[in-house]
């Protein structure tokens, strides 16, 4: 698994107009080929009216399927333009549509470039961006004089604590980044003298949006 890679968490919309030509970007996250090409006809019916749909997308934690399409304007100027806004921006598990009203005059080759490319950074301004990063979930159980001492060597380490169990036991979840684990094991050893029971469990993805903690 990547230890970390950028996904659109929530798709957006943004709209230029360069002489008279309306400019529409509609980005949305896709997990799929089949999903990216779904959006792209979902797009294509909403503007049926429209000239040209061009389109992107990323998908996989490694770009492995990477597509675009100039569909109709000249080639080099739409969809490899904007491939080249995604890939700068590091996005993964993507699909964008640029959907052109030809205003009535031609705006050259790079002005095309500048037109789909302009309009792709502007639906991207409308988007929530987070980047995924490698965790493991760890179970940690003590009694309760331990207590104190793994809340704090946790809120020392910036670990997030997800769930905290009471019974004759406290048991937590901790989501801890894949570079921590082995400085927050030790901490943890160290600070319930070896008395904490402490288990890595699954690997998961995680990110921030808004101050908000994801778990994916």
């Amino acid at each position: 698994m990547v230890e970390s890679y950028k996904i659109v968490y929530k798709g957006g919309t943004g709209e230029i107009v360069e002489k008279k030509s309306r400019f529409i970007a509609d980005i949305r996250p896709v997990e799929s080929e089949e999903e990216a090409l779904a959006f792209v006809e979902e797009v294509r019916k909403r503007y049926w009216d429209a000239r040209h749909h061009c389109y992107v997308y990323i998908i996989g934690d490694r770009g492995q399927t990477a597509r675009c399409s100039d569909d109709g304007e000249p080639s080099q100027t739409a969809g490899k333009p904007m491939m080249d806004v995604l890939a700068g921006e590091e996005l993964h598990n993507v699909c964008a549509v640029v959907t052109r009203y030809f205003g009535g005059t031609l705006l050259g080759t790079g002005g095309l470039v500048r037109a789909y490319s302009g309009a792709l950074k502007e639906g991207l301004r409308d988007c929530v961006v987070v980047e995924k990063k490698l965790a493991y979930l760890f179970e940690v159980t003590t009694d309760y004089n331990g207590v104190g001492k793994i809340q704090y060597t946790a809120a020392q380490a910036g670990i997030d604590t997800l769930d905290t169990q009471y019974t004759d036991k406290v048991v937590f979840q901790f989501l801890v980044p894949f570079a921590e684990e082995g400085r927050f094991t030790a901490r943890l050893t160290e600070g319930t003298n070896g008395r904490a029971v402490i288990r890595r469990g699954d690997e998961v993805y995680y990110g921030r949006a808004g101050g908000e903690l994801i778990v994916f």
